[in-house]
């Protein structure tokens, strides 16, 4: 069965519903990111496009032990889109904003990814990881003019971004270019983390294409969900897998262009293949979104604070990011495996700025008079230091 095609936003052009993100390629070594097994690597990503996915995503640190460096995966995507390959798809890969310190490293930079991927353009060029650490710095070294050089030159045809941040952000960030695509991370947990419903209702309104990532948390809605929940899930489909509520809940909603998954073995391929050419919006019926609901209580209820990200404790005369810590914190709390905690650490430690941190609280209590839940803000924030700031 032929994968479905949608619209990315004003691009003009259709993309496969299910896009193959190249951050989880198969490994000879478990513990090593780099030992990827290329022919495996390549033989999964072929058969993605001969199976009739035609966006293949990638960035300048997947599959490295270092995000200063080069990964494996560009060079790996390179070598699977060889042969005939290239024109089947449309190309992502990203600029890598915390590398970059002058106007030139946009093109340096971007030089290296071309020659990695053995390409003369790439279709989708994303400003990587964009968040309130690097965006004053991206705007005052011109990303933008660097976008729009890079386009006439032909060496990328659509610039895009992707984003780890809070929706007031997200919404700035959108007025400021005539972006072709947004990616964003988005599920049934998510709804109103990071840019959340409301970026994607945003983007869409503005004709911006929207690429999902992280459609099952990076596994966690597979194995993380309650065995009370999946029992329920399982007397009303059956047949399906945690994999088919995660992935069909994201496509049933019209405005998300495509979702990216990272799928290590052929056998995740072959299941998402699967759900994918049988995914289309508005095909959930009103009992299975209830029962994802009752998902979501369960997982509201590990909330540590009841912080809806309204931002009326904001600004904070200390610079503290207020929502963002208490959104990381929550996140740590979703689960007691570790890969989940050190996930909000490592979220925590990379895109929070210095004075953005917990520990610069000094209790002044400002922000617990304006916030309508009526959070003891300040007591929080020795929490959130605690548990969030890794070690040196």
């Amino acid at each position: 069965m032929p994968l479905p095609l949608r619209p990315l936003g004003k691009t003009g052009i259709k993309v496969s519903n299910l896009g193959f993100g190249a951050m989880r390629l198969p490994l000879l070594n478990p513990k090593d990111p780099t030992s990827v097994n290329v022919s495996e690597s390549v033989r999964m990503i072929r058969h993605a496009i001969d199976s009739g996915v035609n966006y293949i995503d990638t960035a300048f640190p997947y599959h490295g032990n270092d995000h200063m460096k080069p990964g494996k995966s560009e060079e790996v995507v390179g070598l699977a889109l060889a042969g005939g390959y290239r024109e089947k798809v449309y190309l992502a890969t990203k600029l890598p904003l915390w590398r970059v310190e002058t106007r030139q490293d946009m093109d340096l930079l971007l030089n290296d990814q071309l020659k990695r991927l053995n390409v003369k353009h790439i279709d989708f060029y994303l400003a990587h990881n964009i968040n309130t650490r690097v965006w004053p710095l991206m705007q005052e070294l011109d990303i933008f003019g660097f976008f729009d050089a890079a386009k006439r030159d032909g060496r990328i045809r659509f610039p895009s971004f992707s984003f780890h941040d809070q929706f007031e952000l997200f919404r700035e960030v959108v007025g400021e270019y005539p972006w072709s695509m947004a990616q964003i991370q988005y599920n049934y947990l998510d709804v109103n983390y990071q840019a959340g419903k409301r970026g994607l209702s945003l983007a869409n309104a503005n004709g911006i294409g929207v690429v999902v990532m992280e459609p099952l948390r990076g596994g966690f809605l597979i194995n993380n969900i309650p065995a009370g929940t999946v029992n329920n899930l399982k007397s009303i489909r059956p047949d399906w897998s945690m994999a088919d509520w995660g992935l069909r809940w994201v496509w049933n909603q019209p405005e998300v262009g495509l979702v990216l998954s990272g799928m290590s073995e052929m056998a995740q391929l072959e299941e998402n293949l699967s759900i994918a050419a049988d995914s289309l919006p508005g095909k959930l019926l009103p009992a299975d979104l209830t029962a994802l609901e009752s998902v979501q209580a369960v997982f509201r209820e590990r909330k540590v604070v009841n912080c809806t990200a309204c931002g009326y404790c904001m600004p904070c005369p200390c610079g503290v990011a207020i929502p963002k810590i208490f959104a990381l914190l929550n996140e740590y709390n979703l689960s007691d495996t570790n890969d989940v905690k050190e996930r909000a650490q490592a979220f925590y430690g990379m895109t929070m700025g210095k004075k953005e941190k917990a520990d610069n609280c000094i209790a002044c209590r400002i922000c617990e008079g304006k916030c309508p839940q009526h959070i003891h803000i300040a007591s929080m924030m020795p929490k959130a230091t605690q548990v969030l700031e890794t070690p040196a």
